[in-house]
C-alpha cells in the first residue's frame, strides 16, 4: 500500500517557502485572537485578586470607581475628604476589627508613600516577609517590590516624582535640585509579602507622619508621639478614604449601611469592580469583535492560500494520477498537505498567543503594579479548534478537485 506521507513530506520540502508563509499567516491570526481573549481575562482576574483583601472602603460621597482606583490601586486622584467629625467617628468605631485611614500626597523614587496604620499593613501582607511593623513615627514598611531595603533611611518627597533626593543630598550629580523633601527621616524596618497589587511597590508609614508633614492635626493630643488608634476626635483631620476590616460578613454589611449616608459612602471593592467592568464593557465587546474579525481574516486567508496552493500542487498530483496512483491516494496526499499546514499554524498560534498575552501582562504589571497571570482557557482552545476544524474542511476542496477532475482534462491544462 502506498504511503501518502512520503508525498506530503516531499511537497512540504518543495514548496517550503509558500508553506511557511501559509503557516505564519494562520499562526499570526490565531495568536491575535488568543491573546485578546486571554488578556481580557487576566485583567479581570488580576484586578479582582488585588482587591481581595480590602473588605470595605469608606470615602466621601462621589464616584465609587474613583475611590476604588485611589484606595486599592493607588492611582493619583483629587477626591473629596471626609469631614473631621466623620473621620474620627469612623476611625474609632468599635464594631470594626480595625479601621485604617489612608493619607496620600508623598512619594519616594517615583513610588507612592501612603500613610496607614500598622494593622492594615499586617492584614494586607498577612505577616511580613522581612523585619517588623513600624512602631514609631520614624519607621516605615516597604512593599515586596520596593527598591528600598530594610535598614535604609529615606525622606519622602511631596507629590509624585520619578526620583527623590537621598537623605543627605538635595542635588543630583548634575547639580539639579530634586523634588522638595519633607524634613523628616524614616528608617525601613520591614518588608511586606507580595500582594499582587500596587501596594507591592508602595512605602507605608504611620498616617500621623503624613498628617504632620502637611501641617494637619496628627490625630493625637499635642506633644504625643503615639501612632495608631484611638484617635483624638478634636485633633483628627479629614481623610480621602479608609479601609475597614470587619470581624464577620454580617458586621461588614452593617458597617456598610452605617456609613452609607449623605456625608459618606461605603462600598465593597468587589462591587465597585463589577461597576467598573460594566463601564468598560464596551471595550470588552470591542475586543471580542476584534477577535472575531481576526478569525474571519484568518479564514479568508486560508481560502486564498488554499486556492494558491492548489495551483502549485496541481501539476504534481496530476502527474501522480497519470502514473496510475489511485484517486484516494491522491486525495489523501493533497488533503494531508493542507491539513499539516493548518495544524502546525494553529499549534504555533496557540503558543504564540499565550506568549503575546504573557508579554502584554508583564508590561501592564510593570505599569500598574497589578500581578497579571495569563493562561489558555477554554475560550482560547475553542478558537484554535474552530480555526483548525474550518481549515481541515477547506482543505477538502483542492483534494476533492484533484481526485475528481478527469485525467485527460487535467493533463491538457497542466
Amino acid at each position: 500500500m502506498m504511503n501518502p506521507l512520503l508525498i506530503i513530506w516531499a511537497s512540504l520540502r518543495q514548496y517550503r517557502f509558500s508553506a511557511l508563509a501559509f503557516v505564519l499567516l494562520i499562526a499570526a491570526g490565531t495568536s491575535l485572537s488568543v491573546a485578546i481573549i486571554s488578556q481580557e481575562r487576566a485583567l479581570r482576574t488580576g484586578s479582582a485578586r488585588a482587591a481581595d483583601r480590602f473588605d470595605l472602603v469608606v470615602a466621601a460621597p462621589g464616584s465609587r470607581t474613583d475611590a476604588l482606583l485611589t484606595s486599592v490601586f493607588l492611582q493619583p486622584g483629587s477626591a473629596r475628604l471626609l469631614s473631621p467629625e466623620m473621620t474620627a467617628r469612623l476611625l474609632n468605631d468599635p464594631n470594626a476589627a480595625f479601621v485604617s485611614p489612608l493619607a496620600f500626597g508623598d512619594s519616594i523614587r517615583g513610588t507612592p508613600v501612603v500613610g496607614v496604620t500598622a494593622s492594615l499593613v499586617d492584614h494586607l501582607s498577612d505577616g511580613l516577609a522581612e523585619g517588623r511593623l513600624f512602631l514609631s513615627r520614624q519607621e516605615a514598611v516597604i512593599g515586596s517590590a520596593s527598591p528600598l531595603s530594610v535598614g535604609q533611611k529615606f525622606r519622602p518627597a511631596h507629590g509624585v516624582h520619578s526620583q527623590d533626593a537621598p537623605e543627605d543630598d538635595d542635588h543630583d550629580a548634575g547639580g539639579h535640585a530634586h523634588a522638595e523633601t519633607h524634613d523628616i527621616a524614616l528608617t525601613v524596618v520591614g518588608r511586606m509579602k507580595p500582594t499582587g497589587s500596587p501596594w507591592d511597590r508602595a512605602v507605608t508609614i504611620p498616617v500621623e507622619v503624613v498628617w504632620d508633614a502637611h501641617g494637619l492635626p496628627p490625630g493625637h493630643p499635642e506633644g504625643s508621639t503615639q501612632i495608631g488608634p484611638p484617635f483624638d476626635p478634636a485633633r483628627t483631620p479629614g481623610i480621602p478614604a479608609a479601609v475597614v476590616h470587619s470581624r464577620t460578613v454580617a458586621s461588614a454589611y452593617k458597617l456598610r449601611q452605617a456609613y452609607t449616608t449623605n456625608d459618606s459612602m461605603a462600598f465593597f471593592p468587589a462591587e465597585a469592580l463589577i461597576q467598573l467592568y460594566s463601564v468598560v464593557g464596551d471595550v470588552r465587546q470591542l475586543m471580542s469583535i476584534l477577535a472575531v474579525i481576526t478569525q474571519a481574516l484568518v479564514l479568508l486567508a486560508i481560502v486564498s492560500s488554499v486556492l494558491i496552493l492548489l495551483r502549485l500542487l496541481m501539476p504534481q498530483f496530476v502527474t501522480l494520477r497519470a502514473l496510475g496512483a489511485p484517486r484516494l491516494y491522491v486525495f489523501a496526499a493533497a488533503w494531508g498537505f493542507m491539513a499539516a499546514l493548518v495544524l502546525v499554524g494553529v499549534a504555533i498560534g496557540l503558543v504564540g498567543g499565550y506568549a503575546l498575552s504573557f508579554g502584554i501582562s508583564l508590561w501592564l504589571s510593570n505599569r500598574t503594579g497589578i500581578a497579571l497571570t495569563p493562561s489558555l482557557g477554554e475560550a482560547e482552545i475553542l478558537i484554535g479548534l474552530s480555526i483548525l476544524a474550518i481549515g481541515l474542511v477547506l482543505a477538502l476542496v483542492p483534494a476533492s478537485r484533484l481526485q475528481r477532475r478527469p485525467l485527460a482534462e487535467a493533463i491538457a491544462k497542466y
